[in-house]
């Protein structure tokens, strides 16, 4: 399956739909913290399946309730089938921090406007690329593709960061275990390595 290119219509998309959920940008690491206090965010579901970048700050390895089920979900489903974890790499994050971000990193969103970084929101999570086989990112494409055509998230593959960006929206709640057709990859060898992902959109 082709590359999950993404676009400015699909950035703007992923903001209308999280205004529409009534999903706040996160302002600072006192608001983020609050948040965390009182459950809006939960922690990225961690498991044998599911492993975080261990760069990524302890206080932004959360997400939104739903993203945390679609994580579980996917996690299961591809430990299922390969027998090994994937790692992801970038989750919530604030304002304060995406406006430090596009100081350094000419990949970033923006922090603010129509084609804000959903990041912000904590509905977003990147899944990092590096390390996993042709057959891998051909089941990801596949099983991710499905659900963006379901209208369940939103998804684009980076390849400055090597990940897969997705936003999942609240309508993922409820919609169950995704079977999709198997299909053969070419290869079951691993990728050429690619450096660690650092953080884009």
């Amino acid at each position: 399956m082709a590359p999950l290119r993404g676009s400015m219509e699909s950035l703007v998309r992923q903001n209308e739909k999280t205004d529409a959920d009534n999903l706040e940008r996160i302002e600072n690491d006192i608001d983020l913290e609050d948040r965390i206090a009182h459950g809006v965010l939960v922690p990225v579901p961690i498991s044998q399946a599911l492993v975080v970048n261990p760069n990524l700050p302890q206080n932004r390895r959360y997400c939104r309730p739903w993203t945390a089920s679609f994580l579980a979900d996917l996690a299961r489903a591809h430990q299922a089938e390969f027998h090994r974890s994937f790692t992801v790499s970038s989750a919530v994050r604030t304002v304060e921090y995406q406006k430090r971000l596009m100081r350094t990193n000419g990949n970033a969103a923006a922090a603010e406007g129509d084609v804000a970084s959903p990041h912000l929101t904590g509905a977003t999570i990147d899944i990092a690329k590096s390390g996993l086989s042709r057959s891998e990112i051909y089941w990801m494409r596949n099983r991710l593709n499905a659900l963006q055509e379901d209208g369940k998230i939103d998804v684009e593959e980076e390849f400055h960061q090597a990940c897969f960006h997705i936003t999942v929206y609240k309508s993922y709640i409820g919609a169950g275990p995704l079977h999709k057709p198997h299909h053969a990859a070419p290869s079951d060898n691993a990728d050429s390595p690619v450096s660690a992902p650092t953080e884009g959109q």
